[in-house]
């Protein structure tokens, strides 16, 4: 697996999706989603440029963290309460605060510590039952209230489309994701930074939408043996 190849691939169709979007290259943020990927990959990615990693479950971060100093890492799969504390001075940005009682425990973690934690609100926007994340009717209210902890910076939203194989089947979900994204920046009091959306299987499309970051590991290392939906 040529992952340096792999990742000029990658910049090269976000390159032509900002083009078609009216962003700048430079606007969007790739996150490298290294579940399952071993450290010689990891590395390989790094000296390609690679400036963001993403990992799925707390254990594998802990354990990937010392081994690559100074990467920076965010934490973008489901949260459980009880693994938080370790991801406290480990990550540099959450995309996946979907409750009321996960933000409520990464604030008492963060200040614990005397820090902060920067997150993501996680957005349900096809109202799935069984989906994770937050319902858009309730996000107003649920992003001003998070906003109100002391532990936390919110600073955008991420959403994770169902797998499609034609990404054209998931652009009005984030079309949508879009809409939210602008009508919080415009109505609640807090400073909408990210729009966190994309994988592997749709990373063009959601680029063209107005994502400005995306989460993207099977583009990069190849299929794993436990690839996580398109990521």
């Amino acid at each position: 697996m040529d992952v340096a190849q792999n990742l000029e691939r990658v910049r090269h169709k976000i390159a032509a999706a900002c083009r078609r979007s009216g962003l700048g290259p430079e606007d969007v943020e790739l996150v490298a989603v290294t579940k399952d990927v071993g450290l010689d990959a990891i590395k390989q990615a790094l000296d390609a440029g690679v400036k963001v990693l993403g990992e799925n479950r707390v254990q594998e971060l802990v354990r990937k963290y010392p081994e690559l100093p100074g990467v920076r890492w965010h934490f973008i799969g489901h949260l459980q309460r009880n693994k938080v504390k370790p991801l406290v001075g480990r990550v540099e940005l959450i995309h996946s605060m979907d409750r009321w009682s996960l933000a409520q425990e990464l604030d008492r973690q963060a200040r614990r510590f005397g820090r902060v934690f920067r997150v993501l609100v996680q957005v349900n926007v096809t109202g799935e039952a069984g989906r994770f994340g937050v319902p858009p009717g309730d996000l107003i209210d649920f992003v001003n209230r998070a906003a109100g902890l002391e532990g936390l910076r919110v600073e955008g939203l991420m959403v994770m489309a169902p797998f499609v194989t034609d990404p054209e089947e998931v652009r009005p979900l984030f079309r949508e994701m879009r809409g939210l994204f602008e009508r919080l920046s415009d109505d609640s009091g807090v400073r909408m930074r990210y729009l966190s959306m994309g994988m592997s299987s749709d990373y063009t499309v959601a680029v063209e939408e107005g994502a400005n970051m995306v989460r993207i590991g099977t583009a990069v290392f190849g299929p794993r043996k436990c690839t996580l939906r398109g990521d």
